[in-house]
């Protein structure tokens, strides 16, 4: 089973709430270097991952529609 990235970024608090908002929708998710971000003394050069299961991609983007479209306002 493959995993694709529906989200990438530096803030925890973001990278939480997502993780929230899919669990709320019965999505199970991974952080993909989460452990490289750790070490690298919170300088902000490797932004952790958050990854879904193939099938669930569709219903994550929907899940998180509304974090991109504050994403999007903030850029």
């Amino acid at each position: 089973m493959t995993m694709r990235e529906i989200l990438r970024t530096n803030d925890p608090v973001l990278l939480s709430y997502a993780q929230h908002l899919l669990s709320e929708q019965d999505v199970r998710t991974l952080v993909f270097d989460q452990n490289i971000s750790a070490l690298e003394g919170s300088i902000c050069a490797f932004p952790r991952r958050l990854m879904v299961h193939d099938e669930d991609v569709a219903r994550a983007r929907m899940a998180l529609m509304e974090i991109r479209q504050h994403l999007t306002e903030q850029e």
